[in-house]
């Protein structure tokens, strides 16, 4: 018998309709597919919780937190449109958990490039829900750097409640990456590395130590790197050496999802974010994630492989899912 997997940290759900979407500008439908901004999301199976909870059934996923796919970030809307849109969404995720409340609960989204309105919703959220929430982990193209002062009272806001917050990449602007699919296979993991970098020698993390970061796809290229932003502060790289604790014992208290489809990548991840920091995600319903994942992690060391499937998210489960 296959493995119970307890919690599964990283899968996405639009649940949207014509009718929640009336009226919001740059929004279409496309028989039932949704246009964002020309975009056409047209993974059929991204839109229906029943098929996301016939996934966790036939794999033996338990619960599962549910945040919305990158296509429906729109970094471009301005803070009043950003309002209207994140409200949508927050909505629609809202109302999955209520009809679901034993097996979906949302990871609210917060709108990055709007660092006082992420805040607010954050705040709004937090009084009156579990403390969930997601967000896109900065942008090239609107130059979104997390260690922005302007980011202070979302920091605020989510450490004082102990909040959980999963950092998702988007795609970046870097036209190199265009060919091979490399906005994906490679700029994800390194938007997600520079995001959890900014964090890191800012001192932001070490000043908020409640918050509960979990970086997605394995940490990207944190783990690999987070030695050498070590070794920059302890040589003096100009404006690497902040006062900030060194990024190893920093990455040791962040989280990061499972999905690194390489056992020595996984590996080097729970050296460096810790054994007890690794949690599964499946990114459902897209396939660089794990629609497989009893076959995809069956090479994994048992011990870890129990931790990411069970001890793990129990521990998530038993501080945040009320």
């Amino acid at each position: 018998m296959a493995e119970t997997i307890a919690l599964d940290v990283h899968c996405h759900l639009a649940p949207l309709t014509p009718e929640r979407t009336a009226g919001l500008e740059g929004i279409e439908w496309k028989g039932e597919a949704l246009s964002i901004d020309g975009y056409v999301l047209a993974s059929p199976s991204v839109y229906r919780a029943d098929a996301l909870l016939a996934w966790m059934d036939g794999n033996g996923v338990e619960k599962a937190w549910i945040s919305v796919p990158p296509p429906l970030y729109r970094l471009d809307l301005e803070s009043e449109a950003a309002a209207r849109w994140t409200e949508c969404m927050n909505e629609a995720l809202a109302a999955v958990g209520a009809e679901h409340p034993g097996r979906l609960k949302p990871l609210f989204h917060l709108p990055v490039r709007h660092p006082a309105l992420a805040a607010k919703i954050a705040a709004e959220r937090i009084a009156a829900s579990a403390p969930l929430f997601a967000m896109p982990a900065g942008s090239a193209s609107r130059e979104i750097i997390l260690s922005d002062e302007a980011y202070a009272p979302l920091w605020k806001a989510l450490d004082a409640a102990g909040a959980f917050l999963f950092l998702h990449p988007c795609k970046g602007c870097d036209p190199r990456y265009e060919p091979f699919y490399l906005h994906n296979l490679l700029g994800s993991p390194v938007e997600t590395a520079l995001a959890a970098a900014h964090l890191a020698l800012s001192g932001i993390l070490d000043r908020h130590t409640r918050l509960k970061l979990c970086l997605a796809h394995g940490g990207g290229a944190t783990a690999a790197v987070a030695g050498r932003l070590e070794r920059g502060q302890l040589t003096g790289r100009p404006g690497a050496d902040t006062g900030a604790r060194r990024p190893r014992a920093v990455f040791r208290h962040v989280c990061v999802d499972c999905i690194c489809h390489d056992n020595a990548v996984l590996a080097l991840a729970a050296a460096a974010h810790g054994s007890e920091n690794i949690f599964f995600g499946s990114d459902w319903p897209f396939s660089m994630g794990m629609p497989e994942p009893h076959a995809q992690m069956a090479d994994v060391d048992p011990a870890l492989r129990r931790k990411i499937f069970c001890d793990n998210p129990n521990t998530l489960l038993e501080r945040y899912w009320r």
